[in-house]
């Protein structure tokens, strides 16, 4: 028996883009999600019901109670807060997560809200490109303010941007539309900055609104091994994960980038505008945890820079630092999912060890699961084993890094129930319970119990694996 430390919170995850729906309902503006989802409506299921969390919550509720969940992660629609982005603040979208903070904690589920997930208010785009702008970080700032004031007598736990190291690496979710690649790099850097300095006015917004409020970044995991043992393998295996993930979680813990970084700008002639009052405020916001999603590793092997590639392109699947190339290979060791992602809890456990090992601070995974189709059997059933080995064996996973010596406080499942994919609607499934609704028919959105659902929820109960 694995049995987890007394104080070890088991829940699951979501995002309001993708479970809410209601797209427009309730004073609720269109976001940069729902215009990209827009776009792709005749391939797949659009944001517009989703899984329709907004019309189902109090039912969804209940079923987390009965899962046993003592924490819900998800996030809150900057959209339905503030519908222009930066102006006057909605009171029925105040009023709806009013009613799902109130919900959950009537079931004695612990409301941990993402502030931030992917989903800019398109008002904020059609004004000054979003991010781009300086402005966009102190309208998440008022954003923040917000949300502090009305939710922060009940809701202690806080993150701000979810992936910032992923999203800002997406185009289509920056409302980057740029042919020059060296100026759409050049906005990419400035628009990650921004988020930054968003990121540190949020930090110490909650310090100082929020009696014993804590907040973090949820970041992208990476973790990836050298393709061969060659020296240069090794050094290509390491720079993927610096350029990935490190720096990021580094400019949130010291308040600057770190050297190979600020190298990398500066050789590309894309170091984002500053301002001297900068560096004090980066400085001063001190993050409470870091929150992990996870979900595959990675492999890397070394090219040497050419004329052809000079330092600082991208080129399909080859990658940079300012020495040369890495090339993301497969990892021939490892199984993975029907839609690519490798297997692998080792990686989880040597992820929770390093970012333990470099910045000391209590860990949560807030997305861990396996995405995939799942089939509706003719008497209502989801029998999906597949789930529970991969839930199983990251969760022993989790077991085996606190035994390292890892503060890890808790675990929150990819996803409580079947949300919308970004690139593959409800064909990629993740969540405990099912969702009845395709990509083009919307159906009753029934929700059925998996046997993944009834598999966590005696993990639950026994504070462990057996």
């Amino acid at each position: 028996m694995k049995k987890f430390p007394k104080n070890f919170i088991w829940g699951a995850s979501s995002s309001a883009f993708q479970i809410e729906g209601g797209w427009d309902e309730g004073g609720k503006s269109m976001t940069v999600a729902d215009f990209n989802s827009f776009k792709h409506s005749h391939e797949q299921a659009d944001s517009k019901v989703a899984s329709d969390f907004y019309h189902h919550y109090k039912e969804d509720i209940a079923l987390m109670a009965e899962l046993g969940m003592k924490l819900y992660r998800f996030s809150i629609a900057w959209s339905r807060i503030i519908p222009s982005g930066d102006g006057e603040v909605n009171e029925e979208g105040v009023a709806f997560y009013n009613d799902v903070i109130d919900e959950l904690l009537k079931k004695d589920i612990i409301p941990f809200i993402t502030l931030y997930h992917f989903d800019l208010p398109y008002p904020l785009v059609e004004k000054y490109n979003g991010w781009e702008a300086r402005e966009c970080a102190y309208a998440f700032e008022k954003y923040a303010r917000v949300c502090f004031e009305r939710f922060g007598d009940r809701v202690k736990f806080w993150q701000v941007h979810n992936e910032q190291n992923l999203m800002i690496r997406v185009d289509e979710r920056m409302n980057i539309d740029i042919e020059d690649k060296h100026k759409a790099d050049q906005v990419r850097a400035q628009m990650d900055y921004h988020m930054f300095l968003a990121h540190a006015l949020a930090t110490n917004a909650c310090h100082e609104m929020i009696q014993d409020g804590k907040i973090g970044p949820a970041v992208s995991s990476t973790m990836t091994y050298p393709t061969t043992n060659k020296p240069k393998d090794v050094w290509a295996a390491k720079m993927n994960d610096r350029f990935k993930t490190d720096y990021c979680l580094y400019m949130h813990y010291y308040g600057e980038y770190p050297g190979y970084y600020k190298k990398y700008l500066k050789e590309c002639d894309i170091e984002p505008h500053t301002k001297p009052e900068d560096e004090a405020l980066l400085k001063s916001a001190k993050m409470d945890f870091i929150a992990i999603n996870y979900y595959r590793t990675l492999s890397a092997s070394y090219l040497p820079a050419d004329d052809q590639h000079p330092k600082g392109t991208r080129y399909k699947d080859i990658d940079f630092d300012q020495y040369g190339y890495f090339r993301i290979d497969k990892n021939e060791n490892l199984v993975a999912t029907e839609y690519g992602a490798q297997i692998d809890p080792m990686g989880l456990r040597l992820v929770l060890n390093h970012y333990y090992d470099d910045y000391h601070l209590p860990l949560i995974i807030t997305e861990n699961g396996m995405g995939t189709p799942d089939i509706l059997t003719e008497d209502g059933k989801i029998h999906d084993e597949y789930r529970i080995a991969y839930l199983k064996d990251h969760i022993g996973a989790i077991y085996d890094a606190i035994e390292d010596g890892v503060e890890v406080i808790g675990y929150s499942p990819w996803s409580f129930m079947d949300l919308l994919s970004s690139h593959q609607g409800f064909k990629k499934r993740y969540g405990l319970v099912y969702v009845d609704r395709d990509d083009f028919n919307i159906k009753e959105c029934k929700r059925i119990k998996k046997d993944s659902f009834y598999w966590y929820q005696k993990v639950i109960q026994n504070h462990g694996l057996d």
